[in-house]
């Protein structure tokens, strides 16, 4: 059986397995175990004692501790006021920008994704405050849903990403190099949706109708009040990773520290705060643990089987150009996104996929923003795109109006892709400057 075939088969495999509803690390573990019973002609004690090694050896993976200290930390923000006061913060700045406080969508959702890691809780934490806020005085619903699905994704872009620190253990690539990698990507991603909002307001200013700011929080003092505490945990987070001063992991646990200082300082720090946001950390951090685990044994199952290097050559075979290479992942990625979650479509295309990419030139570095941007549009689409179910739960709106909503950002984020495939450089030139 040719290699393309026999990737086809795996791949049709997992799905199988995960439509049956079973747990997505059940199903990545039943497809590696079933595919080298099938292919490999394997014994299941051998297939155990793979099993065995690469689940431990993976556990034990340093870097996989910053996942539940950042999850933590994103938890505890989520259980304070910070939004509000990122609101409140940002209402002065942008309230006489065209597209007035439609803005505070995209800026704010940019500043929170520096402090969570997380696409849903970026969304929900900005969404909760933002959206009762436009509505109330009376902005386009479209507008301010649209750009909150599509701002909220950036959670999984700017640093500290949880999923940059899946890729990069599973690629062995720097995770500081891809944090700092995601942060112009990031950066225009925002741009190219403030630019949007404006040019669409200025050609109908009744979608964004003029807004009274409130005095006592447009001075600069309550500004800075307000905006101290996302700065001062960016600072603390990214300044500690990049000064040298702290591995990402340690960077996550001065983090966890911050935040609680944060909360301690304001008067919310509960015991049953403290509880809640522990008890759904402990659960969100085994369930992706759970998955990287299994994972591991399924990428070195596919690697038993030489699908990898296999493909890789017949790819080379075709000799496609780089960019038609890069096209048809992106068509793959997408099509993947309207069914699976980010963290699953990593670890089930990656060992794939690298070394294909790598094999027609493209930077490791490169490719892990380009891959977490294609599971940003994933985050868009339905019917698996969690951003949509999100401000579902809290708007109320159809999910199909949702989708249409993000729609014009899905395809802003469309051509970010093709600025950083066009112009590589805008991934890579903070990473390589900083190595110098």
């Amino acid at each position: 059986m040719d290699p393309v075939t026999i990737a086809m088969a795996v791949f049709a495999l997992m799905l199988a397995v995960l439509a049956t509803g079973m747990w997505v690390f059940l199903a990545l573990a039943t497809a590696a175990a079933l595919s080298l019973l099938a292919f490999q002609g394997f014994s299941p004690d051998r297939i155990g004692a793979i099993a065995s090694r690469i689940i431990v050896r993976s556990a034990s993976s340093w870097e996989l501790a910053a996942v539940p200290m950042f999850i933590w930390m994103g938890e505890i923000m989520f259980r304070t006021d910070i939004s509000e006061r990122l609101y409140k913060g940002l209402s002065p700045l942008v309230a006489r920008v065209p597209g007035g406080l439609l803005h505070t969508n995209v800026l704010g959702s940019a500043l929170f994704a520096a402090v969570s890691g997380s696409s849903a809780a970026t969304t929900a934490t900005v969404g909760r405050i933002t959206t009762n806020e436009l509505n109330q005085r009376g902005y386009s619903q479209s507008l301010a849903l649209g750009s909150l699905a599509g701002a909220g994704s950036l959670g999984l872009l700017i640093p500290p990403s949880i999923v940059l620190i899946i890729y990069g253990v599973l690629a062995e690539v720097s995770i500081a190099k891809l944090f700092i990698a995601g942060v112009l990507p990031g950066i225009m991603i925002a741009c190219l949706y403030a630019a949007y909002l404006a040019a669409k307001c200025l050609q109908a200013p009744h979608l964004a109708p003029a807004s009274e700011i409130d005095p006592d929080e447009a001075s600069p003092l309550a500004i800075l009040r307000n905006l101290a505490p996302v700065f001062g945990l960016i600072a603390v987070v990214l300044g500690s990773i990049y000064t040298g001063w702290a591995t990402p992991s340690e960077a996550a646990a001065i983090g966890v520290f911050a935040a609680l200082t944060f909360a301690g300082l304001s008067g919310q720090l509960s015991r049953s705060m403290l509880s809640g946001s522990l008890v759904n950390a402990l659960k969100t951090s085994c369930m992706v643990c759970a998955i990287l685990m299994c994972a591991a044994f399924l990428s070195s199952a596919i690697g038993y089987m030489h699908i990898p290097r296999d493909i890789a050559a017949a790819i080379e075979a075709l000799d496609l150009s780089p960019y038609l290479l890069i096209a048809a992942l992106a068509v793959f990625y997408i099509l993947l996104g309207f069914f699976l979650d980010g963290i699953s479509i990593i670890v089930m295309s990656l060992p794939i996929t690298l070394p294909v990419v790598i094999g027609a030139g493209f930077d490791p570095i490169w490719y892990g923003i380009f891959l977490v941007i294609m599971i940003e549009l994933g985050q868009m689409t339905p019917p698996v795109g969690f951003n949509l179910f999100v401000i579902q739960g809290f708007s109320g709106v159809p999910i199909h109006k949702v989708a249409a909503y993000a729609l014009p950002f899905f395809l802003l984020m469309c051509l970010a892709v093709v600025l950083m495939v066009i112009f590589p450089q805008i991934a890579l030139w903070l990473p390589e400057a900083l190595s110098r």
